[in-house]
């Protein structure tokens, strides 16, 4: 349903995407690891035309889109839901406008099936209760699942989670996970999940990615990644730093006293 082909980006001297393919399988839930700065959330911004790439193409549903001009790219964002890192809710709106927001960018208009509509999404992540509330009065793993609800409101057929689990604490990390595979099943959707939160990534995957200095180094499914031999792979499901890494650190000299 979405894939990428060969796709570079570079940011001054940075090169954070080195040729990078991959397909991500219509009605499947796709986790993308990898560490910080490996270029997770840089791939997931290209894929809604956020990002436009130095090299490589980008297609949806067949058709090529990071060619596309600006005003093209409306009704192809429109298809996509997008959970940012910090939920990037308004503060200045309530939790009900707030998830209206789409609906209002895409024209249709504050009528009744409106309002059921935000109901009905606000309700699918348990907070239909909060619609009148502002979002500092909600807790950060609230603030989450109503971002979750602004982002299905348009009846997306693919959801991009960037970290979803960041800044939660493991009980309301698993409520997101719950979302996260409800939300799949019932809408039927495709989902991309940047995370390295890797008690989500084996939750809710249905095939993995793992990214490393801007290459695909290993993709399939969860059960491959717990046998994988690549010692980069196990050293990041076991979270440990590499040899360079420690030695780099043992070397440095502490500071002198005064």
């Amino acid at each position: 349903m979405v894939r990428i082909e060969g796709l570079e980006k570079r940011f001054g001297f940075q090169h954070v995407l080195k040729g990078v393919t991959l397909a991500f399988p219509r009605g499947k839930t796709t986790v993308v690891l990898g560490p910080s700065g490996c270029g997770k959330s840089v791939m997931l911004k290209h894929l809604v035309g956020l990002l436009k790439p130095d090299r490589g193409r980008i297609y949806f549903e067949d058709q090529r889109i990071d060619t596309l001009a600006e005003h093209q790219l409306g009704p192809i964002r429109r298809r996509f839901g997008f959970l940012f890192q910090q939920g990037a809710l308004f503060d200045s709106m309530s939790v009900g406008d707030n998830v209206r927001f789409p609906l209002r960018e895409a024209g249709v208009p504050d009528d009744e099936w409106s309002i059921q509509r935000v109901r009905h999404v606000l309700n699918m992540v348990g907070l239909e209760q909060s619609i009148d509330k502002m979002p500092a009065e909600l807790s950060g793993g609230q603030q989450k699942r109503v971002a979750l609800a602004r982002a299905i409101v348009l009846e997306p057929q693919v959801i991009l989670y960037d970290e979803p689990t960041t800044g939660l604490d493991p009980i309301r990390s698993d409520v997101i996970n719950e979302l996260i595979l409800k939300l799949a099943r019932q809408l039927e959707v495709t989902s991309i999940v940047v995370t390295h939160d890797l008690a989500s990534a084996f939750k809710v995957a249905d095939r993995m990615v793992m990214l490393h200095e801007g290459h695909v180094i290993l993709e399939g499914l969860p059960e491959e990644f717990r046998k994988a031999t690549d010692p980069v792979v196990r050293r990041f499901l076991r979270g440990e730093a590499s040899d360079e890494e420690l030695a780099a650190i043992r070397a440095a000299g502490t500071p002198r006293r005064s």
